[in-house]
């Protein structure tokens, strides 16, 4: 706020001038009143368009809303029965997974329990220990080389795309070099291998050959095994229903130690009974073509004794019927992109992809363009097979080998976002991932010709009604436009001009409403009167009635002396403070409740305002009702103007304090200005308590010493130091308030 000022500057009434000079308007006519509202105007629409534009809007909106609300449910609908979909196959495939897991295992782990598997135990390894003290020939030793270089390792090479080194596989030990001369080098296809029944040499181990051979054949052929083994406790493959690689070879220290046949086949031997058993993970497999390869293994018992180890690879084909059911999909009702996959714990795949099997060049750009390796991708449709190839780092992935089971929309490992339901799955000592799903574009498919159909839909209706439209904004424009001509008569000056219309809608009524406005203009003069008389009255209290009287007597200066006249001057400390947070609005209407406040106070001590800021109050008292008490008048009034400042503080926390000066001697008051009208006072004893309030910067009442003369033996009086003025030095004192 204003904390001083020059002594000889009045005080500014630049606001309180705008303030009355806008009351001086009120009840003026703009110019333009009187004119029908709601025509054409230059650069508006006229009624007929914006009647057209109506229809159209709220026709197309209602479409777009029962559009939408369709569009939302039928998607929402879609979804829930999409998910339930996926999680029933979910569910089913876990399942029939696990059943067929279990059926699997179960007829491994009776086979153990079989005569014929523990005497083929048995008797293999009798002719294996036999086989030991038999030398191997050169040729024989060549022939197995041979073989290798020239049968298993270029096959391998084609399936796993590398290069493989013939000498790593070589046998080890003499038995194995033997058994491989006679029952697997011979031969380029292990089909051709498992029907040889015996190899003619005579020894104990072909003997037991001869005899388990079709046994083991059927067991394989009727069940679908990829292949039979059976081990001794000493870690040697004694027997292979298809003689290939593995086939005497140690699985301690031979070149598939580090397989999951041997890791299985150490655990095996470490179970307690001849029920137990053990199932590997996937692992690529080298005697199987580096195939991906899972093995059920089952200790072979007798007398309560291991004896062996028969080992079962498991097919491929078995997870692969159970995943994709047959490839079956649209008989579960899976459409055209609906599938369910296992994933394993290294976020590899454990069976084929629909999209693998069925459209194996869009499958490869899918997961390419999805960050697939290419070759990758390649190699998958080569082979046509994921298994251990295709990553699928996907939200069900994680989610599910954290352990929880649930739906998601997401991207797969295709890029495609896709509804998919996701679980762990816990068979058998394995921890893999089943996720069944389906992408989003087919399963929304249904919505998404809803929402083609519904915009040619509304096409139709922004034709139908742009036509409709043309034709009703005419038939309602037209008693419009009688009225409009009705208005400008009116407008030009002529009275008691009717229009023909009758009563029935919103547009008769208007002509009636018109018709009553325009015999009621003499009435509606007759309150332009009242009005004036109003504004007379409202005059009178922005000045004096001699003042006011003087002013519409047209005077140009009105102005009058008076004597012995109190004045204050308060100025609001801190309220800049307090307000920077507010708006302008809210900081206008805080200080408008102050000053009604400090003027029902002035109304209570006989106290005349003259005008207000936004910052400051000047006030007299004495000037047009002569007071003998006139200084303690504005003395009680400025100490109660502090108790409503400090009611205003307690109610909004703020620290607004009241900084008031007072002076009494003579001044002048009239109308200041011409275009805009002030009521104003003017003088000595105005500008010295204006300078009065301005001694120091801490709120209170500040009197000068001519106030303080008046008021006698009042108590509080504090020395507040001097002001110079031009008759010299004035004493300033402060009044404090005084407890009643």
């Amino acid at each position: 706020m204003t904390d001083a000022s020059s002594p000889t500057d009045p005080i500014p009434p630049s606001d309180g001038a705008r303030e009355h000079g806008q009351r001086d308007h009120i009840g003026a006519t703009s110019p333009r009143r009187g004119r029908f509202p709601g025509f054409l105007t230059r650069g508006s629409l006229d009624v007929q368009s914006k009647l057209l534009v109506m229809l159209l809007a709220v026709s197309v909106l209602a479409a777009l809303v029962v559009g939408a609300v369709g569009y939302l449910n039928g998607r929402d609908s879609l979804q829930a029965a999409a998910l339930n979909q996926v999680t029933s196959l979910r569910e089913a495939r876990i399942t029939e997974l696990k059943r067929s897991f279990t059926q699997f295992t179960d007829t491994v782990v009776a086979q153990t329990r079989n005569a014929s598997v523990i005497g083929a135990t048995k008797a293999f390894e009798s002719g294996w220990d036999e086989l030991r003290n038999r030398p191997v020939s050169n040729a024989d030793r060549q022939k197995v080389d041979d073989w290798y270089a020239d049968t298993l390792v270029p096959q391998l090479d084609r399936a796993s795309g590398g290069t493989a080194d013939p000498q790593q596989f070589a046998p080890t030990s003499d038995p194995q070099a033997y058994l491989q001369a006679r029952y697997t080098a011979p031969f380029t296809d292990y089909d051709e291998a498992i029907a040889q029944d015996d190899a003619g040499d005579g020894s104990a181990w072909s003997k037991a050959h001869a005899e388990y051979q079709p046994y083991f054949k059927q067991a394989v052929e009727t069940v679908g095994y990829e292949d039979l083994l059976l081990m001794n406790t000493d870690g040697d493959v004694v027997y292979s229903a298809y003689s290939g690689a593995d086939l005497g070879t140690n699985l301690d220290d031979g070149p598939y130690r580090e397989s999951n046949l041997a890791t299985g086949y150490r655990d095996a031997l470490r179970l307690t009974t001849s029920d137990g058993f053990v199932v590997t993970d996937f692992q690529r497999y080298v005697p199987s073509l580096n195939v991906p390869t899972l093995w059920v293994m089952s200790p072979v018992g007798e007398d309560g004794k291991v004896i062996g180890v028969l080992a079962v690879q498991v097919p491929l084909a078995l997870i692969s019927a159970v995943m994709t059911g047959d490839q079956g999909w649209k008989a579960d009702g899976l459409g055209d992109t609906g599938e369910s996959y296992l994933v394993g714990d290294d976020r590899l795949m454990r069976s084929y992809p629909r999209q693998l099997l069925q459209h194996p060049a869009q499958y490869e750009r899918d997961v390419v363009a999805a960050g697939t390796a290419p070759a990758v991708a390649k190699r998958q449709v080569q082979v046509k097979g994921s298994v251990l190839l295709q990553e699928v780092d996907t939200t069900p992935v994680s989610r599910a080998l954290q352990g929880k089971t649930g739906t998601v929309i997401d991207s797969d490992y295709r890029g495609k976002e896709v509804l998919a339901a996701y679980a762990p799955l816990e068979v058998d000592g394995l921890r893999w991932v089943v996720v069944a799903q389906m992408d989003t574009s087919e399963a929304f498919a249904p919505v998404n010709t809803f929402a083609r159909n519904l915009a040619l839909a509304l096409v139709g209706i922004i034709v139908l009604v742009s036509l409709l439209s043309l034709v009703l904004a005419q038939v309602f424009v037209r008693p419009i436009r009688r009225l409009q001509r009705a208005v400008n008569r009116v407008s030009a000056g002529e009275l008691g001009v009717e229009v023909r219309t009758k009563a029935g809608d919103e547009i008769g009524d208007l002509g009636l409403a018109f018709n009553d406005m325009s015999r009621s203009l003499q009435v509606k003069q007759d309150l332009l009167d009242e009005q004036r008389r109003q504004n007379d009255s409202l005059l009178l209290t922005m000045m004096p009635e001699d003042v006011a009287k003087r002013y519409k007597q047209g005077d140009d200066t009105i102005a009058a002396d008076h004597q012995d006249v109190a004045v204050v001057y308060a100025d609001l400390i801190g309220f800049d403070d307090f307000a920077k947070g507010l708006s302008a609005e809210e900081s206008l209407a805080l200080v408008n409740d102050l000053w009604r406040s400090l003027d029902e106070a002035a109304g209570r001590y006989g106290i005349e305002r003259v005008r207000t800021t936004r910052a400051g109050y000047l006030a007299s008292c004495g000037l047009s009702v002569p007071r003998v008490d006139n200084v303690r008048r504005v003395v009680e009034w400025a100490e109660e103007s502090q108790r409503v400042l400090e009611r205003f503080n307690g109610q909004h926390g703020s620290r607004v304090g009241l900084r008031a000066g007072i002076d009494a001697g003579q001044v002048t008051s009239g109308l200041v200005g011409r275009a805009s009208l002030v009521y104003d006072m003017w003088g000595d004893a105005v500008n010295l308590a204006y300078r009065v309030q301005g001694i120091a910067p801490s709120p209170g009442v500040y009197a000068t010493q001519r106030v303080v003369d008046k008021l006698g033996d009042r108590d509080g009086i504090v020395d507040a130091g001097e002001v110079q003025t031009q008759s010299g030095p004035q004493r300033i004192w402060k009044l404090e308030q005084v407890q009643s």
